[in-house]
């Protein structure tokens, strides 16, 4: 019996050894996942200049997907990432509601800590360069963003179990980032709304180790 018992033991060591082996060593993989955003204000000019409504918005589900690569140095890693991100956010205008919609691609480069098993956690810069946006209300045109790229804050936690990862995180930009959206009625395309596009996004991904 106390040889079985040796047995077990040897290989749980073996195992276990195995598995740390395989979480120290430097990886790469892809990711995907969905994202509830919010941006900012959006300011609605009834007349020139004056006369503001202001609306927060609401936040919608986008999505995203890219690839990721990590290095490991013992219960630390630097984990640069690329992802294609799409986000959605509703807004109240003229009695009714118009979707924002943006594209863009994102850059964070994560520092995490190995806390227990296959818990981490993590934070870092993310740069963002935007491709798109869109507000979806008739006769309006928007220009672009007054920063395509700009740069905001990921923090979050997440498990890897084998090949898999887990995580939720929380994105925020740092400075406000105003897009214009011309009135293709009015002569003299005269401002009509102006929107902080900086997201504010609580992401939830999963991630598979090639």
């Amino acid at each position: 019996m106390k040889r079985y018992f040796l047995m077990l033991a040897l290989m749980a060591s073996v195992i276990s050894y195995g598995q740390q082996r395989n979480d120290d060593r430097s990886s790469f993989g892809i990711k995907a996942g969905l994202n509830y955003n919010s941006n900012g204000e959006l300011r609605e000019i009834l007349t020139t200049g004056e006369n503001l409504i202001e609306d927060r918005g609401e936040g919608k589900v986008g999505f995203h997907i890219g690839f990721y690569g990590q290095l490991n140095f013992s219960n630390l890693y630097l984990r640069p990432e690329l992802i294609y991100t799409r986000t959605n956010s509703e807004y109240g205008i003229n009695n009714g509601t118009a979707d924002y919609k943006t594209s863009k691609l994102d850059l964070p480069i994560l520092l995490g800590y190995k806390i227990i098993g296959p818990l981490r956690i993590f934070a870092g810069p993310a740069f963002q360069y935007t491709l798109n946006n869109d507000l979806d209300l008739g006769n309006v045109d928007i220009d672009d963003v007054e920063n395509e790229i700009s740069v905001g804050l990921h923090i979050g936690a997440g498990v890897q179990l084998g090949n898999l990862g887990l995580d939720v995180r929380f994105e925020r930009g740092f400075n406000e980032n105003e897009a214009n959206f011309i009135n293709t009625n009015i002569a003299d395309d005269a401002p009509l709304f102006a929107l902080d596009s900086r997201p504010t996004q609580l992401i939830f991904s999963a991630s598979f180790r090639l």
